[in-house]
């Protein structure tokens, strides 16, 4: 079970509750009572995740320190928009990406998810995330999402894989490839996102990109060494520049 803490500097997301267990929600920012109910949420196992940081309502935007927390949502559905991808989403993703690099070297990288509300009709699960996980049960999503083993799709006929490689040596999303100093071959195959563009973001920024056919759906390949890339990370556009889908990175050792 899961609750959206709506405080009045920012909301949370509190996910793996008991049955019946409900977090206090009034508290805010800098009153000292943020710390107790993250740790009632953990103490059961569960994820607190930063929910829509730039929400553009009263209490919308996300005043509490990201410590403690360990997810951020960066792509949330639409408010009263017909735009599937809005300004507060891209401060989100922007504001993520830009931390990754520093966050990843002292271990304490806090990985991206993805959720639709239900401000408007028809919206749930646009976006959605897709989680890896070892079984269907809420203690393997919960890791899933925690590990940043996961995904984030604008609608379920976006699909795709991202892996990376060196020699016989593959990880996924949220983990990490040990290089031993070698090339890596960084895949991204993508479906369902027409004339899209697929581009790789590592700490250096955006490294390279590509266009996927008329179809939607194409693979595209590029390579790098942990020397020079601390993680890689995909996003896939329509050519408009609104999102149909992001990853979590790919660290490199």
């Amino acid at each position: 079970m899961g609750e959206e803490v709506t405080t009045k500097t920012g909301h949370w997301l509190a996910l793996g509750l008991a049955p019946g267990e409900v977090v206090d929600w009034n508290h805010q920012a800098g009153d000292g009572l943020l710390g107790p109910c993250l740790d009632q949420v953990h103490r059961t196992g569960g994820v607190c995740v930063a929910a829509h940081p730039h929400a553009p309502y009263p209490s919308g935007d996300f005043m509490f320190p990201f410590p403690g927390f360990d997810v951020v949502e960066v792509w949330n559905g639409l408010w009263t928009s017909d735009r599937p991808w809005n300004a507060d989403n891209e401060a989100a993703l922007t504001e993520w990406g830009r931390t990754l690099a520093a966050d990843i070297r002292t271990g304490s990288w806090r990985p991206a998810m993805g959720n639709s509300d239900t401000h408007l009709e028809g919206q749930i699960g646009i976006p959605h995330t897709v989680v890896f996980a070892e079984e269907l049960s809420t203690a393997a999503v919960l890791t899933g999402i925690r590990t940043g083993r996961s995904w984030i799709a604008e609608a379920a006929d976006v699909d795709g894989s991202f892996t990376a490689h060196v020699d016989d040596r593959v990880a996924g999303l949220g983990e990490r490839l040990a290089t031993h100093g070698g090339q890596v071959e960084v895949r991204a195959a993508v479906r369902g996102v027409p004339t899209g563009i697929v581009s790789f973001h590592t700490d250096r920024g955006k490294v390279h990109q590509a266009l996927l056919p008329d179809d939607g759906a194409g693979a595209v390949r590029w390579h790098t060494t942990a020397e020079q890339s601390a993680f890689v990370r995909i996003e896939v556009r329509h050519p408009n520049g609104h999102v149909a889908a992001l990853t979590n990175p790919i660290i490199l050792a």
